[in-house]
């Protein structure tokens, strides 16, 4: 193991195997140097989870008493448990937060992360990323104006709202762990981590930048000094942000146009009449050259006006993934490979992590069965 000090060094963390935030949250955990245990159902075969870096995975069958002791057992060394199930799972296992897993161990933190609502209307019903942003407002938010709303993949639910927000609530009670000597319950959950960061555009339709239908406004699409343009080279674009007036005369001088060939009539930039006339002129500039050539026109101006980077450009660009914040003590892991995520097969790494965190070794304490699950040996079998 390394001896290298992360800001998460010794944090012990228990992630029941799930798919997109709960996964997540483990990595953005396990990236700063907690050691994160994965418990994956029984099997074989890898699962479909590739955020699996820096991890190691035991499996149990929950419903097992003699698998479940496992787990029973490695809780009073943990520090935190990721739980992505749907509301009462944990119950009906026996394994209630409350009742049982903070009485074994006090100082544990619990992170429960959810879809829907814990207390809502869609609590019992089945949901994916779009279904929850849906319910929280922040889909009305994305796509052309007269068509239906387009899901921004599942970035904002899935990841921000779900698995980066369940990460700040685990921080949140770490700290708090650390003032009052005990852990707690997190109750976090994807419509709200959404509503959540929708906060600033919710008080905007209060106010002239966004209280117009969706791609009316200045940050939906609206705005034609605040959008993406094609190149010359079919499929490639510019995207322009300049909001400031001094920023939107140097966007016009790289296109190559007067402040006045830019608006018709008397208008000005900022009313909305003369938002189609604007964005068809520069639709038509941008679409006289190349990607690459606006670049070498752009580049180094305060215009707003970058590349729209691929995501297979980013490396050849220099902006290849790094960790969501450079530290300049305590940095995070090296990311693995940031476009080949690795399947964790059922148990792998899960020996080398019971003997580390509990003393536990394969045909002493527990033992795996046909099934691939790990399960405590009783005494008669010791």
């Amino acid at each position: 193991m390394s001896s290298k000090k992360y800001p998460l060094s010794g944090l012990r963390v228990l992630e029941l195997a799930g798919l997109a935030p709960g996964p997540f949250c483990g990595l953005l955990l396990a990236d700063w140097g907690a050691t994160v245990l994965r418990i994956d159902r029984p099997g074989f075969v890898p699962t479909g989870d590739l955020l699996t870096s820096h991890k190691s995975s035991i499996a149990l069958d929950l419903k097992d008493a003699h698998s479940q002791e496992i787990l029973l057992s490695l809780i009073p060394n943990t520090d935190v448990l990721i739980d992505p199930f749907r509301p009462g799972v944990l119950e009906k296992l026996g394994l209630d937060p409350e009742k049982v897993l903070l009485k074994t161990n006090p100082r544990l933190i619990v992170g429960r992360l959810t879809g829907f609502r814990r207390d809502g209307k869609y609590s019992a019903m089945a949901g994916h990323d779009i279904n929850y942003l849906a319910v929280s407002g922040v889909l009305s938010l994305f796509g052309p104006r007269n068509l239906p709303p387009s899901p921004p993949q599942n970035i904002l639910g899935d990841f921000a709202g779900g698995g980066h927000a369940a990460f700040t609530g685990i921080l949140l009670a770490l700290i708090n762990r650390q003032v009052e000597g005990r852990g707690q319950v997190i109750e976090s959950n994807m419509v709200d981590g959404a509503s959540y960061l929708a906060t600033f555009p919710r008080l905007l339709t209060q106010h002239p930048l966004g209280n117009d239908e969706r791609g009316n406004n200045t940050f939906d699409g609206g705005c034609p000094y605040y959008s993406c343009y094609e190149c010359a080279d079919q499929g490639k674009y510019m995207s322009v942000g300049c909001m400031e007036p001094q920023f939107y005369q140097q966007f016009l001088k790289g296109l190559g146009l007067e402040p006045g060939e830019a608006v018709p009539g008397d208008l000005d930039r900022e009313d909305k009449r003369a938002w189609p006339f604007m964005r068809e002129l520069f639709a038509r500039r941008f679409r006289t050259k190349t990607r690459k050539e606006w670049e070498a026109i752009f580049d180094g101006t305060d215009a707003c006006c970058t590349p729209v980077f691929e995501l297979s450009e980013l490396k050849a660009a220099g902006y290849d993934q790094r960790p969501i914040s450079g530290l300049s003590k305590t940095p995070a892991k090296e990311i693995e490979s940031p476009y080949e995520g690795k399947a964790l097969r059922p148990g792998e790494r899960g020996e080398e992590a019971l003997k580390e965190w509990i003393g536990w070794r394969n045909g002493r304490e527990y033992a795996v069965n046909a099934q691939g699950a790990f399960v405590k040996r009783v005494r008669s079998q010791l």
